[in-house]
């Protein structure tokens, strides 16, 4: 490890796990001990670079500092970056400035272009903020105007609950088996946990979003160009990265957002298509990879409805010829008694006209379907109608976080994707030697149509 300050650096101390810091300064001790963490337990440290393409070899070396100054900096300026990471690999050196928020405390625009200049004239790779905001990647900063800055400094961004989540997964599947590491990383989720530290996840859309449930409600249009409308699609992609975590820390496995390639590169294409589908649909819209589920989870928040439908869509197992044999393949997946609020919606073959279905009405009589129609899909979903709640900043939240995990635990997690079944050996095929030259010859002298 690299102990000693930079030749670059004016001031700077290296990133201590106990801070000698003011009570007053969360912020700052905060930032010190996520960033000693990250350079003492090697797969957080690796981890979390990997977000920002960078990766960590055997033979890499990772240093933290806090509150840098460098000796090209002006003289005048008072700007002094929360900390700095250090990458070395063998002679190439990747850094990164590091601007940190805690608690309600939000990354101001001005603040992190005046950092990109610093980057720029001390030859720094990037900028990466730290706040309780949240991004669906690390190239998705939540601030609208750095993402357009024509600034050639990338500026990443990690959630504070991006950390915790990266420390309680490397904890919860085993992946760190230093004990010495392992305790380190344990405090540190304790530390991260702990109100004390600030850390927190998204709990509140903005104001805007009951301005604009008040549009809709009254059978206005949305306006094309609607300030109200963007900064709820803004915080509804927040929320949903949120969702991403706590899935992630419920399952004990990696659950992400699902996206196109269009928009992993552009989160303005993003940003406008979402609000295409607002103003055209009502309705917001996403959906979760989760390892070896049957099927993405699709999330859908209707506003003119004022409900959510939380769903999966499997495919029609194909070696059922019946459409009631493949309707009670599904149906024998789905154990849960509780099955208020879930349907099945059947999509067929040859036509785009679906049939929904209540799940408990499916369960007593499968036959109720058309048997002279294939069925080709299932789209197996629960629905909720939030009534005001859906229109409250707060409810809309606690209502979304308690709906999502609930249906992926009774249903979504039970599902099985159906699968083609491998060939088998053909009884009039039965061994080599049926199926030789001559043999195959014979076969085609034989052959009628």
């Amino acid at each position: 490890m690299i102990d000693q300050r930079p030749s670059y650096l004016h001031q700077g101390e290296q990133a201590r796990l106990f801070p000698v810091l003011s009570m007053t300064s969360k912020e700052g001790r905060t930032t010190s001990i996520v960033l000693a963490s990250l350079t003492k337990v090697r797969q957080l440290g690796a981890e979390l670079l990997a977000t920002v393409n960078q990766k960590v070899g055997k033979s890499a070396e990772i240093s933290a500092f806090t509150e840098v100054v460098f000796k090209k900096q002006k003289k005048d300026t008072k700007d002094r970056p929360d900390g700095m990471i250090v990458l070395k690999i063998g002679k190439r050196e990747w850094k990164a400035l590091i601007e940190a928020k805690v608690g309600s405390n939000q990354l101001d625009e001005g603040q992190i272009e005046r950092y990109r200049a610093i980057a720029k004239e001390n030859n720094i790779d990037c900028v990466i903020t730290l706040s309780n905001q949240f991004a669906t990647s690390p190239l998705h900063h939540p601030i609208e105007s750095v993402r357009k800055s024509r600034s050639k400094i990338p500026v990443y961004h990690w959630s504070w609950m991006k950390i915790l989540t990266a420390a309680d997964l490397l904890i919860s599947q085993g992946s760190v088996k230093d004990d010495n590491q392992l305790y380190l990383l344990n405090e540190l989720r304790r530390f991260l946990s702990h109100e004390s530290a600030g850390v927190k996840g998204f709990d509140r859309m903005p104001s805007e979003w009951s301005s604009i449930n008040k549009l809709v409600s009254s059978g206005s249009t949305i306006p094309a160009k609607s300030d109200d409308a963007l900064a709820g699609i803004g915080a509804w992609y927040q929320e949903t990265k949120d969702l991403s975590l706590i899935l992630s820390r419920l399952t004990k496995a990696h659950v992400t957002e699902r996206l196109g390639r269009k928009y992993a590169k552009n989160p303005s294409l993003r940003l406008k298509d979402g609000l295409t589908l607002m103003r055209e649909n009502k309705q917001l819209h996403s959906s979760f990879d989760i390892p070896n589920a049957a099927a993405p989870l699709e999330i859908t928040a209707d506003m003119a409805r004022r409900s959510f439908d939380i769903g999966m869509t499997l495919r029609a197992p194909e070696d059922r010829k019946s459409s009631k044999a493949r309707l009670n393949w599904l149906l024998r997946q789905i154990k849960t008694t509780d099955v208020e609020n879930i349907f099945i919606r059947l999509n067929w073959l040859g036509t785009r006209e679906d049939t929904q279905f209540p799940l408990s009405a499916l369960q007593e009589d499968a036959g109720v379907i058309d048997e002279g129609k294939t069925l080709r899909s299932f789209h197996v979903f629960m629905s909720i109608r939030a009534g005001a709640r859906f229109t409250q900043l707060t409810n809309f939240i606690v209502d979304l976080e308690k709906y999502v995990p609930g249906f992926y635990d009774k249903v979504g997690s039970k599902l099985s994707v159906w699968k083609k079944p491998a060939p088998q050996i053909k009884p009039d095929r039965a061994s080599a030697s049926d199926v030789t030259v001559d043999a195959i010859s014979e076969e085609a002298d034989s052959f009628e149509t």
